[in-house]
């Protein structure tokens, strides 16, 4: 079968060369190719050295490396990591023989480490924060939902539509997984701390206001009714704190001395209908788009189809 291995990179000449040469002893059958992101410290020419396909990608974010990426690579099994050196490229055989043998689309290595330095609290605590919003929204299949090394088929990568422009590409990979239901699976692989001069370009704060940016407007698209419910209980639940009183009044004095008030409530109350309706309308139309999504996706080849040619 024909691997790929990707790995997108923005001013990692500290580490990817280590990458790409222990990609290239743990999978020697595989093309390694690095997608460079406008690097200015010569990460091109280190990946090139080390015997990677090296090409580049001048919009800058990690989604937009990643579409790039499955929309020019073919081949039969991906695997997705970062560039920074962190991941073990040992687990890779591991990895796809878990996705052969189980037939799956994608296989998420979940990271496990006891080095502050590699995965600090914070982070970890925000992983856990928001993977827990995605599987109550989505469903609970994955514990590690913003590792940057996966394994995936065909299939997934050729189906994906790759939307995001930054870090929240993991989350839309996630999520675009949860709602085809394709089978999955997660192993736990060591995750250790960058090389010394190695920079993260994750932005805790900034990063995690976009994922979670992320996680809202893909509620919105793929969960409208459960979106717009939200808000409609919202929207009720105000026009009724303020209309009570009002209603409570009338019928002791019969007069209605607060009118504005009423008409504020009785306002909030047809917002929460239409935002209901609206709810109703959009769910409709998102099964139809996730109706085609999944036929699109099964005209793909699956991971038997790659073996049999």
């Amino acid at each position: 079968m024909r691997v790929a291995v990707l790995v997108p990179c923005y001013n990692e000449a500290v580490a990817i060369g280590g990458v790409v040469r222990d990609f290239r002893a743990a999978l020697p059958d595989a093309t390694i190719y690095v997608y460079d992101n406008n690097s200015s410290d010569g990460t091109r020419e280190v990946a090139r050295e080390a015997g990677a396909v090296v090409r580049l990608e001048t919009l800058q974010g990690k989604g937009h490396v990643v579409r790039r990426m499955f929309a020019d690579i073919e081949a039969d099994l991906y695997v997705l990591v970062d560039g920074d050196g962190t991941y073990e490229a040992e687990a890779a055989p591991a990895l796809i023989a878990k996705l052969l043998e189980d037939g799956l689309d994608m296989v998420n290595a979940s990271r496990v480490t006891d080095r502050v330095a590699a995965y600090r609290r914070g982070h970890v605590l925000g992983n856990r924060v928001l993977t827990g919003l995605v599987a109550t929204i989505f469903g609970k299949r994955l514990g590690d939902m913003l590792s940057g090394y996966r394994v995936f088929s065909r299939r997934f990568v050729k189906s994906f539509p790759a939307l995001s422009a930054g870090f929240e590409t993991e989350t839309e990979l996630t999520v675009h997984a949860l709602e085809l239901r394709m089978p999955i699976a997660e192993m736990p692989t060591r995750y250790i701390e960058r090389a010394e001069g190695s920079v993260s370009k994750l932005r805790t704060y900034r990063d995690g206001i976009r994922i979670l940016r992320t996680i809202v407007v893909l509620m919105k698209q793929e969960r409208p009714l459960a979106f717009f419910s939200l808000i409609a209980g919202l929207m009720l639940a105000i026009g009724l704190a303020l209309g009570i009183p009002v209603v409570i009044e009338f019928f002791q004095t019969h007069h209605v001395p607060r009118l504005p008030s009423a008409v504020l409530a009785l306002g909030f109350v047809l917002v929460a209908c239409l935002s209901l309706v609206c709810g109703l309308i959009l769910d409709t139309v998102a099964r139809g788009r996730l109706e085609l999504k999944r036929l699109f996706y099964l005209a793909q080849p699956g991971v038997d189809g790659g073996l049999q040619r």
